[in-house]
């Protein structure tokens, strides 16, 4: 493929710009199996040599783990990226397997300190609410996030997993750089309401699992059934059981679709997410993760694929015929607070 770099975007009104592709590093240090360090060190430098500049992590991703792993490559890259990562899940210490939500002040202050520390820099340029405390009213937490910006420790703000109310609520008080949800050929809930509230606010739009934790590239089926008992997919249920098989005769048309471009069904899916934004007239920097530098190739190359009228109303009913939730306990998203 061409190594021309990628276009770039600007985040918020304000906020950063980077490449029109970003790249989710949560699966180099959880989730989805074991990984081959080196490649996953090697498949950094390569995004940044094709002009991603978007790396997104969070203090929640191997409790602490990947923001100690991309930090080498951080500190050699200060100035070229735009480094992203997030605060408020936990672990209950009485039970490991259960994760905690917290967004008040003095957990906010502990946590970022916590990533400057082991991401080995002085300042966070792009900083998010991982999820909503409801117990907190957000305007408290934009607040408290505030203050990390006028004592420079953070540059810009995020948000992730909220409503177009509450994201309306925290920009009148401080500027939102970007929106980070789920959004790709099989997620789009957030067209209701949230996109519009992005689009009037000028906020960005980081898409997290654009290509649907890899089911959408077509790599998997039934995930209790291909992947490792350590794999998180096996505890979602639209990647299991009677589900499993019949999203993935949802894929039907995107093959189709990929056939007419010689493309993958992964570049498919991110060609739809980024013609869908346009749409709206959204900024937008999805975030597919990876750990092989081919794959990093592939996504990129997306980028360059021009869906046709006709190949976008194939793929328009896709995620209405969805079965399963996206994860198993709906409650950790913003899914019923509107």
């Amino acid at each position: 493929m061409s190594d021309n770099k990628l276009p770039t975007v600007r985040l918020g009104t304000d906020g950063p710009e980077a490449g029109i592709q970003g790249l989710g590093c949560m699966g180099m240090s959880q989730s989805y199996g074991p990984t081959d360090v080196e490649e996953a060190r090697a498949t950094l430098e390569r995004a940044l040599e094709l002009g991603v500049t978007l790396y997104d992590t969070a203090d929640a991703y191997g409790a602490g783990e990947n923001e100690k792993f991309i930090a080498p490559f951080v500190q050699a890259h200060r100035d070229e990226i735009v480094l992203a990562t997030k605060f408020s899940l936990g672990t209950d210490p009485t039970d490991p397997t259960k994760r905690t939500i917290r967004n008040d002040r003095p957990y906010l202050r502990q946590c970022v300190e916590g990533s400057l520390k082991r991401l080995g820099v002085e300042a966070i340029d792009l900083y998010y609410m991982h999820r909503r405390d409801v117990n907190v009213p957000i305007e408290d937490t934009v607040g408290a996030m505030a203050e990390l910006v006028a004592e420079g420790k953070v540059k810009h703000l995020g948000l992730s997993e909220v409503t177009a109310s509450e994201l309306r609520t925290a920009q009148a008080v401080h500027p939102i750089a970007a929106l980070q949800s789920e959004w790709s050929l099989f997620s789009r809930d957030i067209e209701d309401s949230v996109i519009g509230a992005a689009v009037d606010l000028g906020v960005g739009l980081v898409p997290y699992s654009p290509l649907g934790r890899g089911f959408l590239t077509g790599s998997f089926v039934s995930a209790d059934k291909e992947l490792g008992a350590d794999d998180f997919r096996r505890q979602q249920p639209r990647f299991t059981g009677d589900n499993a098989a019949a999203n993935a005769a949802l894929l039907a048309p995107v093959r189709k679709v990929a056939e007419g471009h010689n493309a993958s069904l992964g570049q498919i899916a991110l060609a739809w997410v980024q013609q869908r934004a346009a749409r709206y007239g959204l900024a937008v920097v999805p975030i597919p993760g990876t750990r092989k530098r081919s794959r990093i190739e592939e996504n990129i190359a997306a980028t360059r694929i021009v869906l046709t009228e006709s190949e976008l109303e194939l793929l328009e009913p896709i995620a209405g015929q969805v079965v399963g939730g996206r994860y198993a306990d709906m409650a950790f998203t913003s899914a019923g607070r509107e």
